[in-house]
């Protein structure tokens, strides 16, 4: 079989990646910690964000391991049970993601139509975000040249087109005396350490840079892998840190913080700065649309990206056979559509359930973070064996610096991480007053419940899979 028709170049597993990590609508999110924002995108960038692209970039260089991603990683260290769980972390953390994806692309779009309905009205919100959502998954059955095309003119246009217009409008406002909306004295970049909310805000930006490793899976399909994913991980680092600051920094001058809506807030900015510099209102609503691009993008990398790796684990006996099929573009379609029906059961839940403004939406925000982290972990702690006890594996990348350096680089990522795991049990405090306890005992026995899901499964169907072995 010929392969070279679905090589990807540095340039297109780059958009891929980054379409996986970077998006313009979070600048809001980041906007609300002011100028504290550029501290804790760079602390988070440097503590957690580098040391998981590193050993990811490092773990997936190794001979023998291009195909599955985390899973392949942990399993090949820690054992198969202990890889199942870490890509099935991954796997259902992304099911909630794609609700909060979409509802962007909804607001966007209600904004861009002049059709508030479309964002308010919760039936019709939900059909909005059943359709975008199927269509994206339904182009992805095409396979990784799919997934490159729209990943390219998604990041390219929608992400970093989008976000260096931002910027420059943003530099000609303040250039032009006129006035911001936060300070830049001395005392606004460090945060205040004795308030709790000071770390419970650090999680949402150690989050911001959560599924650099999630790629991992589309090596295979690399052009020159050991010498392009590497170059591309690192490319990525130093590009999200710079546009993510610079656009949230440009929104948190511009909209004052009582005005600022996490779900429009991006859009909000360009509406008043292209407004103030005298454009008309079709051009907001055209970049409305244009970002939408950058989502959708993220969006379709996420369908296929932690799906590829379950088919590794599906291919090795871990999940019913059916899961291991694939269409004549090696998608495991039976996993994309099994993703497709819990996406679409979330959907229900939470937009007839208030549209994401209510306490279970919250709840099933923190419970992916939580779920997500602990991939995280089995991350480091594959990364931290492989360099003790197997170091002599073949692979085409290393951390500079030695043994100990690398040691070194995963114990700090894997530290923050512990560290953000707990803290994301903390309440925020936009549930409400009184809500305190409901929430946390909530979250704590839905997590409980979804951590054990895998090694059931493992059980009952990867233990008998090792027993015919």
């Amino acid at each position: 079989m010929d392969t070279s028709k679905k090589k990807l170049s540095l340039l297109s597993f780059f958009a891929i990646t980054a379409s996986m990590v970077m998006t313009v609508y979070e600048y809001p999110t980041f906007a609300t910690s002011k100028m504290n924002l550029v501290f804790y995108l760079l602390v988070g960038g440097f503590l957690w964000f580098i040391p998981v692209a590193l050993c990811s970039a490092e773990m997936a260089t190794v001979k023998g391991w291009e195909k599955g991603g985390l899973y392949t990683w942990v399993s090949k260290t820690l054992g198969r049970k202990w890889g199942f769980a870490a890509i099935f972390f991954q796997w259902f953390q992304i099911t909630v993601g794609f609700i909060t994806m979409i509802y962007f692309i909804v607001g966007a779009l209600s904004y861009a139509l002049n059709w508030p309905a479309l964002n308010t009205n919760v039936w019709l919100k939900l059909i909005a975000t059943l359709v975008i959502f199927w269509l994206i998954t339904i182009s992805q059955f095409g396979g990784t040249k799919n997934t490159a095309k729209i990943a390219k003119v998604g990041f390219f246009v929608g992400i970093v087109a989008t976000g260096i217009i931002l910027f420059i409008l943003g530099i000609v406002y303040i250039a032009q005396g006129n006035p911001v909306k936060v300070s830049f004295g001395s005392g606004a970049w460090i945060p205040d350490f004795t308030k709790i909310n000071t770390l419970v805000v650090f999680v949402s930006f150690i989050l911001a840079y959560a599924g650099v490793e999630s790629s991992a899976s589309h090596v295979k399909d690399m052009d020159n892998p050991g010498k392009n994913y590497p170059k591309a991980i690192l490319i990525l680092v130093v590009a999200t840190i710079l546009l993510d600051t610079l656009g949230g920094a440009t929104v948190a001058a511009t909209i004052p913080q009582n005005q600022l809506s996490l779900d429009t807030g991006v859009i909000q900015a360009y509406s008043y700065l292209i407004h103030h510099f005298g454009g008309g209102e079709w051009l907001v609503r055209l970049i409305a649309v244009v970002i939408c691009l950058g989502v959708i993008a993220e969006i379709a990398a996420w369908v296929v990206g932690p799906s590829t790796a379950m088919l590794e684990a599906a291919e090795n006996g871990l999940l019913p056979k059916q899961m291991a099929k694939v269409n004549q573009h090696n998608v495991p379609i039976n996993i994309v559509l099994v993703q497709g029906i819990i996406v679409s059961i979330w959907a229900v839940v939470l937009t007839l359930g208030g549209g994401g403004a209510n306490l279970s939406f919250f709840v099933a925000m923190a419970l992916t973070v939580c779920i997500y982290l602990v991939a995280y972990v089995l991350l480091f702690l594959s990364y931290i064996k492989l360099v003790k006890e197997k170091d002599d594996l073949t692979r085409t990348y290393h951390i500079p610096g030695g043994k100990n350096v690398k040691i070194g680089v995963a114990m700090v990522g894997l530290l923050v991480s512990i560290f953000s795991f707990f803290i994301s049990f903390f309440p925020p405090s936009d549930i409400g007053s009184g809500k305190g306890g409901t929430y946390l005992a909530i979250l704590i026995i839905s997590w409980l419940i979804i951590v054990v899901i895998p090694f059931i499964i493992y059980k009952y169907v990867g233990e008998k899979a090792s027993d015919k072995k």
